[in-house]
């Protein structure tokens, strides 16, 4: 019986719905691949109502650096995508952390961008796809110690770097991390917390998961209190846990950043400092909230030779 023109149309038109309501699931560039973290089931796993998706955000107002941004959403399974050094290898490598409020992840502004720049300098850049399940579907902030996810996944991943680091070309001693905005505040857990929060799963747990350089970029989730600067005061989880054990860190934040003030950075330079730790922080009047790696006009855009000159003051790349 041959198909009505109605029912084909009405064929289409479905078709055509289930193409729409499909999101595409974000995929690092050719020659790159995707690697599970966990060899089973994910530690402290949370129900998930919504599959994983990429978001792009077309609106030309929201455009950073006159580019597009693309965000992760409702991550449940976590990946990390080694980036080879393009040039010279030093030896240093990188676990990069993208922001997003521990709602999304700003996969490719502070993430593939981020590793971009460090595999162009001799640095093997390691992007990890942490959890962020959606606090208003889970009802469950993503930060430590309200949730132990995504710093579980931090964990993990560091120790496995440090694991494969001969096979990788990597000196296991010159293992860091980075992160932008709520990655920013990762990196500072990841700076005190180096027992892990998860039961090993295999011999790569076995190994030290301490960063041995840290690099928060417009932190935030560091500072409570006034943000007018006369009472503000370091997240406790953060404090009660810095010692002399903390790795050097570098910190770089702009005074009109609305999202998160200046006072993320100044409150953990302080402590930092009283603790003894090597300690490098670079503050600007202009540049806001979220802008990675992309550059404009403003100073601030030069902050990556800023830190290129900073990891090699503490040895962990040439000068």
């Amino acid at each position: 019986m041959k198909p009505s023109i109605l029912s084909v149309a009405l064929c289409a038109v479905f078709a055509c719905s289930a193409m729409h309501a499909q999101k595409p699931v974000w995929q690092p560039s050719a020659g790159h691949t995707q690697v599970a973290i966990w060899p089973g089931a994910v530690p402290d796993a949370r129900p998930t109502t919504k599959p994983e998706t990429m978001e792009v955000d077309t609106n030309p107002k929201e455009f950073i650096g006159g580019r597009s941004v693309t965000a992760i959403n409702n991550v449940s399974r976590p990946t990390m995508t080694v980036y080879s050094p393009t040039g010279k290898n030093t030896g240093a490598a990188v676990v990069v952390f993208p922001g997003g409020g521990y709602e999304e992840l700003a996969i490719d502004l502070e993430g593939t961008e981020a590793c971009d720049w460090l595999t162009s300098k001799g640095i093997t850049c390691v992007l990890l796809k942490y959890r962020v399940p959606s606090p208003h579907a889970t009802k469950y902030w993503g930060a430590y110690p309200e949730s132990p996810m995504a710093l579980e996944d931090a964990q993990r991943t560091l120790g496995l770097v440090r694991f494969h680091a001969a096979e990788w070309h990597i000196d296991p001693h010159k293992i860091g991390v980075m992160g932008f905005s709520a990655g920013g505040h990762m990196v500072a857990a990841m700076s005190v917390h180096f027992n892990r929060l998860y039961a090993p799963v295999d011999v790569a747990d076995k190994v030290s998961c301490r960063p041995d350089f840290a690099v928060a970029i417009y932190p935030g989730h560091l500072s409570f209190g006034d943000e007018s600067l006369k009472t503000p005061e370091l997240n406790p989880d953060i404090a009660s846990h810095i010692t002399r054990q903390t790795p050097p860190t570098f910190l770089l934040q702009n005074e009109d950043d609305y999202v998160d003030g200046i006072n993320q950075s100044l409150v953990y330079y302080i402590a930092l400092k009283n603790a003894g730790v090597p300690v490098e922080m670079h503050l600007y009047a202009q540049g806001g909230h979220a802008f990675g790696l992309r550059p404009t006009k403003l100073p601030v855009s030069r902050w990556p030779v800023l830190l290129e000159t900073w990891l090699g003051t503490i040895g962990m790349i040439p000068q």
